[in-house]
């Protein structure tokens, strides 16, 4: 299947800012079943991105913009082709999870084993694997198909309910929240049994047929989780949805959680608040520009937002 992705970022800011650093990561990743065909990203004030492989292979575009500015535009547009999964088995023996357990006592998969910034453990997500009977009686993939839909029943979809930055207590406690939210509460809950898993940012096509599910918004990143299954390998899970990944999950990067993998992340030098717009697009057919599209686009100042008196700011965007 050909996709065709159009991803708007806007940032307005309440007075000027300069030398300002950011670095992006949206191109689609070429591995597993899908390959990025083209891709490429505009910067207004206008920049020339350079881009690098992290250690974990995502592709990270960054640029700078050293004279002052009051907006920052992003324009990224890519092709990318994802292919069909093999399906899985009904499940897996119940001695998988010795081979588990010898990977971890080999150090594979050490980092994706740990807590991590958004993904720990805390009394709350225990009370919830207490509740949920998160344990070893079954096999890995029973498991992780139990908690999936565990999560997707529990908690409701919520838009906005989470900042970027909220800890997954947030999301219990309230018993709703994001895809973010749901993804580092399914990796605390698998580490917890000692499952490697990691976190993946990317996008999600939406069906416009009578046979949509979906609860995730459709202009927005998405994210789910990827855990390793002996014979199996690296397979994903979307607690959002309740779906197991297939062609319609287009993987952008991977990381222990959120704080490896944002879609922008960058600072700048002065005293301002930012103000956010985000437009995803993701298409079967080549993506002629909306109104609302165009709305982002355009370069007229709106009112500004009230200023911070932070000197530095992280920009960010929630999946």
């Amino acid at each position: 299947m050909l996709y065709h992705i159009r991803h708007i970022t806007r940032y307005r800011y309440s007075a000027p800012i300069r030398e300002s650093i950011m670095e992006v990561r949206m191109q689609p990743r070429s591995d597993g079943n899908q390959r990025s065909i083209e891709f490429h990203l505009d910067v207004t004030p206008r920049a020339r991105p350079s881009c690098y492989h992290d250690h974990l292979d995502n592709v990270v575009h960054h640029f700078d913009i050293p004279g002052e500015h009051r907006e920052l535009f992003l324009l990224a547009e890519g092709t990318v082709e994802v292919n069909p999964l093999s399906p899985l088995p009904p499940c897996l023996q119940h001695a998988a999870w010795r081979e588990i357990d010898a990977l971890a006592a080999d150090g594979a998969f050490w980092d994706l084993l740990q807590p991590s910034t958004y993904a720990q453990t805390t009394s709350l997500l225990e009370n919830l694997a207490a509740e949920l009977s998160i344990d070893r009686a079954g096999d890995p993939l029973t498991a992780t198909l139990n908690l999936n839909r565990a999560l997707y029943e529990l908690f409701s979809y919520a838009p906005q309910s989470t900042r970027v930055d909220s800890s997954i207590d947030e999301a219990i406690a309230a018993r709703r929240g994001v895809c973010q939210d749901f993804s580092h509460i399914m990796l605390a809950l698998l580490r917890r049994l000692g499952i490697p898993c990691r976190y993946v940012s990317g996008y999600l096509f939406h069906r416009t047929d009578g046979d949509r599910h979906d609860r995730s918004e459709e202009d927005a990143s998405h994210a789910w989780v990827e855990v390793f299954l002996p014979g199996l390998g690296w397979r994903g899970f979307d607690p959002t949805n309740n779906l197991v990944v297939d062609e319609r999950h287009i993987r952008v990067a991977i990381g222990r959680d959120y704080a490896d993998v944002p879609p922008t992340r960058g600072v700048f030098k002065g005293s301002a608040a930012s103000e956010l717009g985000v437009s995803v697009r993701v298409s079967p057919a080549p993506l002629p520009i909306t109104a609302e599209e165009q709305v982002l686009l355009n370069t007229v100042r709106a009112p500004a937002p009230r200023p911070s008196r932070r000197l530095d700011q992280q920009q960010q965007q929630q999946q």
